[in-house]
């Protein structure tokens, strides 16, 4: 059994997701009767109140997670223990940290949380803090081969507070992207709802029809920062909703998808990024600080994003200002 009751919180890509698959999707190994035994029993909370492997989640809600079955119980010494290389590995991570906050600089390559297959993961490397209320909580997500910016909540009212900036789109989130060919308008938005298709590792998100009843609605804001001639140009996207892959699935859409990105990339664009990892990084996030005040954070260029700016000769001091100063929702 996991030792400590934990209080989760729903990310953005997970709004209106059933209870019992938003267990499955953190913890493989559990099966249906046990969600549905834990539920029923109580030990199972959202927002406080009893639920059932039914109902559906929404973006911020806190969930309290009982102790839980392991899939492979723990030996004292064994792989799963952080090492003190493990613990070194996530403290070389972060990028700023304070009583109620912690930043990584999330690598390319490293899943934020664990699966079936997946035992290296931010989630785990989290009991570096500590246990029990020392350990950090996430409060977002990355993709694996996205680098940048990674918030943590120290605490659970730190955490509650981040995860409730995050599910109001308090949190102007900006991302640098390499993508191919020169998007026209240079500028604007994208509002193009998208819906999950597949499952695990085949699973994608793709433009809906408008009355789709599965399409969830997704706003994309993007401003192009500087060109190679009309091969590739390095993008500034601003989500204003939080879709799975949503800034992949929308630069995708609009025929610009993002080099190095062989689920959503294209012939010409597989072609043109070579040996180039996915050029997306998450450069730098601004919110309400839970303890008062602005908390903006950026993360360094990646070495794999690096490699694309050296590759199309893009240099950081091209991007003088903020992009999307004064910028908002269309809606």
């Amino acid at each position: 059994m996991s030792r400590e009751v934990q209080t989760l919180y729903v990310a953005e890509d997970e709004h209106d997701i059933r209870l019992d698959r938003w267990f499955k999707r953190r913890w493989p190994h559990l099966t249906h009767i046990q969600v549905e035994k834990m539920a029923r029993k109580g030990e199972i909370r959202v927002d406080g109140s009893r639920v059932k492997p039914q109902d559906r989640l929404t973006a911020g809600a806190a969930v309290r997670v009982p102790p839980l079955p392991e899939a492979n119980p723990r030996k004292p010494g064994d792989l799963h223990e952080l090492t003190e290389r493990d613990i070194a590995y996530a403290k070389s991570l972060v990028l700023y940290e304070d009583h109620m906050v912690i930043a990584l600089n999330k690598p390319h390559g490293l899943a934020v949380q664990g699966g079936t297959k997946t035992t290296k993961h931010v989630d785990r490397l989290l009991s570096a803090w500590g246990e029990g209320m020392d350990r950090p909580r996430l409060v977002h997500r990355l993709d694996r081969d996205t680098s940048g910016v990674l918030l943590l909540g120290k605490g659970p009212e730190a955490a509650k507070r981040l995860a409730g900036a995050f599910a109001r789109r308090q949190a102007k989130k900006t991302y640098w992207a390499i993508v191919i060919g020169t998007p026209k308008p240079t500028h604007g938005q994208i509002d193009l709802a998208l819906k999950k298709t597949g499952i695990n590792d085949y699973e994608m998100m793709r433009p809906a029809e408008p009355k789709d009843p599965k399409g969830e609605p997704a706003e994309t804001a993007f401003a192009t920062i500087s060109r190679a001639a009309h091969r590739a140009s390095w993008m500034a996207l601003r989500p204003f909703t939080g879709r799975t892959h949503q800034l992949r699935a929308h630069m995708a859409a609009i025929g610009h998808p993002i080099l190095g990105d062989h689920k959503y990339g294209t012939d010409a664009s597989k072609q043109l990024s070579g040996i180039l990892k996915l050029q997306l990084h998450a450069r730098r996030i601004e919110l309400d600080h839970p303890g008062g005040g602005t908390l903006i954070v950026e993360a360094p260029l990646s070495p794999e994003i690096q490699a694309g700016f050296a590759h199309f000769g893009f240099t950081e001091d091209e991007c003088d200002s903020d992009p999307f100063e004064g910028v908002k929702r269309q809606r």
